[in-house]
């Protein structure tokens, strides 16, 4: 492990970057994981905090190894201060993880950034896979799991290339992208495709913006991270809200859905949901009761929030504020 202080004057080839906001519960355990790794060359930890409220801080203090930088929390964006950490990195490569995803294994950074290699698979940016925390409900469980099975198998890194594949022929695997778990080139942030100043989605923008431009892009399942979304019913329909917006307003994801729709898919989701869990070896016997029970809660969430994202007026500021997560968590 060569991880530098703070202080370090020079490049580095690895810097691994964390917005934070609030991220008291998960933060111990991911700085102590990242400050684990077993990396051969050398890396920093960046982190930039936007106003943080809670032992966020308290906790960076005790891990002097981390550099931090504050901002105003009106100087957040979601792509804007993934920016702002290129021009701030001094690593050749950037490794980002949200603040509540907890790399598993001393090679994460290892395998993140292997497809980066020029001299090998010369991908510009990677997306590595998350697996759902062990309290989180079975319907958001089932959903990352199909995500990263749609992305590629395991133990395979899956790359997707731009110059040879049309960006609109390609699915929702191909395409998909998170900055939960991910890491690019600095230079061709600064020089060539920077995130877009955008809401929502900027992870999936960015893939898309050099796709079409004819760059490569890696699924890396071997850079495995925890998690899942610490979300209540009514927080998570937000949520959905909020996700299907950013990709509405992209010119991506679903083009259509109609109120009937929407009710036979969340009765699809009940029905194939309860089958899994009634399988699944992660729940006993009341866990299985209980998610049964509250399931369809979560499907119904879903799929009305989602048929509210694709039929909203994008003008009806007051609607899109009600169902938005991101709002209702700005006005905290």
């Amino acid at each position: 492990m060569t991880l530098v202080q703070p202080t370090f004057v020079g490049t580095v080839d690895v810097t691994v970057f964390i917005p934070t906001f609030n991220g008291e519960k998960y933060l111990e355990r991911l700085l102590t994981a990242v400050e684990s790794q077993d990396f051969a060359d050398t890396f920093e930890i960046l982190v930039i905090d936007s106003g943080s409220t809670d032992a966020t801080l308290a906790i960076m203090a005790q891990h002097p190894m981390v550099r931090l930088v504050q901002i105003p929390s009106r100087e957040f964006g979601h792509g804007k201060t993934r920016n702002l950490a290129a021009t701030l990195a001094r690593g050749t490569n950037i490794a980002f993880l949200s603040h509540d995803a907890v790399p598993v294994g001393e090679q994460w950074l290892s395998a993140l950034v292997e497809p980066l290699d020029s001299a090998g698979l010369n991908c510009v940016a990677v997306v590595g896979k998350q697996e759902a925390r062990a309290n989180c409900f079975p319907l958001l469980k089932y959903e990352i799991e199909g995500v990263f099975a749609r992305c590629g198998s395991d133990g395979t890194v899956t790359v997707v290339d731009g110059s040879t594949v049309p960006a609109e022929t390609l699915g929702e695997g191909d395409l998909f992208y998170s900055d939960v778990n991910s890491a690019t080139r600095r230079d061709f942030l600064l020089k060539v495709i920077p995130y877009r100043d955008v809401n929502y989605s900027e992870d999936m923008a960015f893939a898309r913006d050099l796709l079409v431009a004819g760059y490569r892009k890696a699924y890396q399942p071997d850079a495995l991270v925890e998690h899942s979304n610490d979300v209540t019913l009514a927080e998570y329909g937000k949520r959905i809200f909020d996700e299907n917006l950013g990709m509405r307003r992209l010119g991506e994801g679903r083009t259509g859905l109609s109120w009937p729709q929407a009710k036979l898919r969340a009765v699809r989701d009940v029905a194939r949901s309860a089958i899994r869990i009634l399988r699944d070896g992660d729940y006993k016997a009341g866990e299985k009761a209980k998610w049964l029970l509250e399931n369809p809660a979560y499907a119904w969430s879903k799929w009305t929030n989602i048929h509210r994202a694709l039929n909203v007026d994008l003008s009806d500021t007051q609607a899109i504020a009600r169902y938005s997560l991101e709002h209702s968590r700005a006005k905290v």
